[in-house]
């Protein structure tokens, strides 16, 4: 087996290790949701079974002595000459370097970008939960309790009484 397609297995592999399936089915609301990641584990794990099984093997050896004796020997010796001068290059990448710090950069954008949506979400959380206190509060809340949670509001009035101003 060539060393690319051996890498690209033993990685699978150890990817499939990795993944908490009923982690993420637990995540899942509707039917079509659930279909949906069931029919992307099964072809997950058909993929890597493949992996595993058809491209970890090494091809069975060429029984030339087979071949020479009903094909005749200088028909099967051309063969194996031209089977024997094959040579497969070496894959050498040139795109990962080029990549891979665009890739980090963009991990880095990542993690800042959960850290500000974590601290969005907090404020938000924060503010529903204020919003449902006073909701409860609304109807014997006082306009001065109102306004010691909200100075800005009472300046706001203080103001427009203050100019006269009665909002027509």
């Amino acid at each position: 087996m060539s060393g690319v397609v051996k890498k690209i297995a033993d990685v699978s592999f150890k990817a499939s290790n990795k993944i908490d399936w009923e982690g993420m089915a637990k995540l899942l609301v509707s039917d079509e949701a659930r279909r949906e990641f069931f029919n992307l584990r099964r072809a997950f794990d058909d993929v890597n079974h493949q992996l595993q099984t058809k491209f970890s093997q090494e091809p069975e050896p060429i029984d030339w002595e087979y071949y020479r004796k009903g094909l005749g020997p200088k028909l099967v010796d051309m063969y194996k000459e031209a089977f024997d001068s094959i040579e497969i290059p070496k894959y050498v990448d040139k795109v990962t370097p080029e990549y891979k710090p665009k890739f980090e950069a963009l991990l880095v954008e990542l993690k800042e970008a959960e850290q500000k949506s974590l601290k969005e979400s907090e404020r938000l959380e924060k503010e529903i939960a204020d919003v449902q206190e006073l909701k409860k509060k609304l109807t014997t809340m006082t306009a001065d309790e109102y306004f010691e949670k909200h100075p800005e509001l009472r300046k706001k009035f203080d103001d427009e009484i203050r100019n006269d101003y009665w909002g027509y």
